[in-house]
C-alpha cells in the first residue's frame, strides 16, 4: 500500500488554511527564505553557516549513488520507524541511495531471498526489493549509559564507516518527514554538519550545543577511528548527542535548524523566538508547516506515536496539545476596526502530525507478515 507523501504536505496546507487565504507562500522564494535563513543562522550563533543551494544545474549532473540516507534499526521494533521513514524517502522521490544498517542476526546474509526464516528478515528482505533499500548488516554499538532508552543509540554513528559513499545522511526515525532534503549532499567540504539544538538557545551555557538528530556526514576512516575511541571512554551519561558535541563542537558547520527541522512540541509555544530568531514575523503554523523538512516527535510526557500509549497517555496528549488563540482578522469589518476569531491551526497541526505517524505505521505494518507487530513497544 503506497503512501503519497505529496498528498500528505497538501493535507496540512488545506487543514491549516481553511479560514485564511488560499496562498501561503509562493515557490519562486524558496531560495531567498534559504539565504535569509543562513544569514539569521549567523548572527545567531556566532559560527559561520554553510551555503546551501537547490542548484538544478548540478543535481542534473549528479551522480547519486555516491550519496545516501542512513537508517539504523537495532531491533524488531526499532525497525519499524526505520522502514516509514525509508517509505518517505521513496514516495518523496529522493535521488540518493537509501541505506538501512540493521542488527546483523535479524538478517546475517542481506542477499537472503526469503529473509532467513525470520519475521524481521522478510520485512528487511521487502523492503530492499520494494523500495531499493541497501542492507547492511552491523554490530550493534552497546553504550554503558544510565539510560537504557538510548544505549543503542551510538549505533547511528556508524554512518562514518560507510565510505563507500560520499556522504550520507542521518535522520533519526523517531521523525515525520514532509520534504527530502538533497541539496544538502553537495555541502562544502566538512567531517559534519549539525543543526543547533535551538530549544537550548536561551541558556548561555547550552546555547551552542549542537543536536545530533540531523546529521550531515562525509564517511571517513580517520574520523570513524575517532568516533570508535570515543566510544570506548564515554561517561555513562553521554550519548550521541554528547558524543558529537564533544567531537566536533569547534569544527562542525552549522546547518540551519529552520527550515530543516523542527520539534513537535515547538507547536505547543506561545513564544517561537528560540526557533525563528528575535525578528521573525508572526507565528503561522501554515506557513511553517509549509516549509520545514523535517518534525521530530518531542512532547514529553506525551510518548512519540511509535510506542505503546495508556490511558494516561491519552490523557496527557489532551492535556498538552496547543490551546487556541483569539486572533485579530486580516480584513477589516463595516465598521473598519478588526474582529477577532479563534485560531486553532497549532493545535489542528499538531494532532495531525500525531494521526499521520500512526496511519503510517499501519501501513508499515502491513508490509510484514500479519503476526509480526511492527510497533514499538
Amino acid at each position: 500500500m503506497a503512501v503519497d507523501l505529496d498528498k500528505i504536505a497538501s493535507h496540512y496546507l488545506a487543514l491549516l488554511t481553511a479560514r485564511r487565504s488560499r496562498a501561503i507562500l509562493v515557490p519562486i522564494i524558496v531560495i531567498a527564505v534559504i539565504f535569509t535563513l543562513i544569514s539569521i543562522t549567523d548572527r545567531a550563533y556566532q559560527q559561520p553557516s554553510i551555503n546551501i543551494e537547490r542548484a538544478s544545474e548540478t543535481e542534473d549532473i549528479t551522480d547519486w549513488s555516491k550519496f545516501a540516507y542512513i537508517q539504523y534499526a537495532t531491533s524488531s521494533e526499532h525497525l519499524c520507524n526505520a522502514v516509514m521513514l525509508l517509505q518517505s524517502l521513496h514516495h518523496l522521490k529522493s535521488r540518493a541511495d537509501r541505506v538501512l544498517m540493521y542488527a546483523a542476526e535479524m538478517l546475517p546474509d542481506p542477499k537472503d531471498m526469503d529473509g532467513g526464516g525470520s519475521q524481521e528478515g522478510e520485512l528487511l528482505v521487502k523492503v530492499r526489493d520494494e523500495y531499493g533499500v541497501k542492507l547492511v548488516p552491523i554490530q550493534v554499538q552497546h553504550g554503558d549509559t544510565a539510560d537504557d532508552t538510548r544505549t543503542d543509540s551510538y549505533t547511528k554513528l556508524l554512518a562514518f564507516n560507510q565510505t563507500q559513499y560520499e556522504r550520507v545522511i542521518a535522520i533519526d526515525s523517531d521523525t515525520t518527514l514532509l520534504k527530502h532534503v538533497d541539496e544538502l549532499f553537495h555541502l562544502p567540504p566538512c567531517p559534519i554538519a549539525m543543526p543547533r539544538a535551538y530549544w537550548l538557545l536561551g541558556n548561555d551555557t547550552t546555547k551552542e550545543t549542537f543536536a545530533s538528530h540531523f546529521l550531515v556526514i562525509q564517511p571517513d576512516k580517520y574520523e570513524f577511528d575517532r568516533v570508535q575511541r570515543a566510544m570506548k571512554l564515554a561517561a555513562a551519561d553521554e550519548y550521541d548527542m554528547e558524543l558529537s558535541n564533544k567531537l566536533y563542537h569547534d569544527t562542525a558547520a552549522v546547518l540551519p535548524h529552520w527550515p530543516y527541522t523542527m520539534l513537535s512540541s515547538e507547536l505547543c509555544e506561545t513564544n517561537h523566538t528560540l526557533y525563528l530568531g528575535p525578528d521573525a514575523k508572526e507565528w503561522d503554523p501554515a506557513v511553517v508547516m509549509s516549509q520545514v523538512g523535517t518534525i521530530r516527535f518531542s512532547d514529553y510526557p506525551v510518548p512519540k506515536p511509535c510506542k505503546y500509549w495508556t490511558a494516561d497517555d491519552g490523557q496527557n496528549f489532551i492535556r498538552m496539545e496547543p490551546k487556541c488563540e483569539m486572533k485579530r482578522r486580516k480584513h477589516k469589518n463595516k465598521e473598519g476596526g478588526h474582529d477577532k476569531e479563534e485560531d486553532c491551526s497549532g493545535r489542528d497541526a499538531w494532532r495531525e502530525l500525531y494521526a499521520d505517524f500512526k496511519a503510517r505505521k499501519a501501513v508499515s505494518h502491513q508490509l510484514s507478515s500479519n503476526s509480526f507487530r511492527c510497533v514499538i513497544l
